[in-house]
């Protein structure tokens, strides 16, 4: 049997403010206060916007008090920087909570369950969602609860099955809700509410090909490389700041069928990407951008 390796338990400071001089060494100097160890660090300046980011992580054990101490001590610092300071600071130890939401193609889940399972991808599933009933039993012989919710065409119809949605994902609290697939459009108070936490998979290289259809977009423009695009949930459609992105090739002898093929290959990737670089809080989002650590 091969040795287990237990991941460091580790605190990450992420913070975005206006630039200045002296930030990294205020934030250094008041980890090394308390004999903090950082062990990873990360820094980016804007210069169009002004504005600083960084993420760092603190060894857990080199602390002399828990992450509730950590935080309220750091809000001292955090307010130093300036009230537009916005600031957080997550555990390691806590086991981040997934919903996903899903349609009728399947890949995107199946792939996610397949590292989940695998403990590549260490989260705590606690529900899929879906719109059909297809991907019902591929999800329970995992071991998920999966929970059906018919959307009629009308309306009417539809909002009552987004605020089902709504309740059976809310009981969770979940750090992250994941359209793997999904066909439907969240609506705007759904987007709000979730802002920042809903996560989708749009089958194309966005911007270019937003909306329904784009890889007969694609295939109609002659395109020679298809992507993916994994990004934060907004009103806009298809418009939310992005996390990840990827390509393949493709060419003339490619055909719509085809292409479908070899992007949903990469939409798996980027999506797995996507995820795992939300949930280790590595996506710092400002505006219409993100800085991703």
């Amino acid at each position: 049997m091969g040795v287990v390796t237990v991941p460091e338990h580790r605190f990450v400071i992420s913070l975005g403010c206006p630039d200045r001089t002296g930030i990294v060494a205020r934030i250094s100097s008041f980890v090394a206060e308390h004999g903090g160890w950082i062990v990873e660090a990360g820094y980016h300046t804007d210069p169009q916007t002004g504005w600083f980011f960084t993420r760092q992580e603190v060894r857990a054990d080199s602390l002399p008090f828990g992450v509730d101490e950590l935080r309220r001590r750091f809000a001292a610092v955090a307010a130093e920087l300036g009230e537009q300071t916005r600031w957080q600071v997550t555990d390691t130890g806590e086991r981040r909570r997934v919903v996903i939401l899903a349609s009728k193609e399947g890949h995107c889940l199946h792939d996610l369950l397949g590292r989940i399972a695998s403990g590549e991808l260490d989260v705590d599933l606690r529900a899929v969602i879906s719109n059909h009933e297809h991907l019902g039993p591929i999800t329970r012989a995992h071991g998920i609860p999966f929970h059906h919710v018919p959307f009629p065409s009308n309306a009417e119809g539809k909002a009552t099955a987004f605020k089902t949605v709504q309740q059976l994902v809310d009981e969770h609290s979940p750090h992250a809700i994941v359209l793997a697939r999904f066909m439907q459009i969240l609506p705007p108070e759904l987007c709000e509410a979730w802002e920042g936490r809903a996560i989708n998979i749009h089958h194309s290289f966005l911007p270019s090909f937003a909306g329904a259809r784009p890889y007969h977009q694609a295939y109609e423009r002659g395109v020679k490389l298809v992507g993916a695009t994994c990004h934060y949930v907004t009103a806009e459609l298809d418009a939310g700041p992005i996390i990840e992105q990827d390509v393949i090739r493709v060419d003339h002898t490619d055909t719509v069928e085809s292409m479908i093929r070899k992007g949903r290959d990469i939409e798996k990737i980027v999506l797995a990407r996507g995820l795992r670089a939300h949930l280790e809080d590595r996506v710092l989002v400002y505006g219409r951008r993100t800085v991703v650590f």
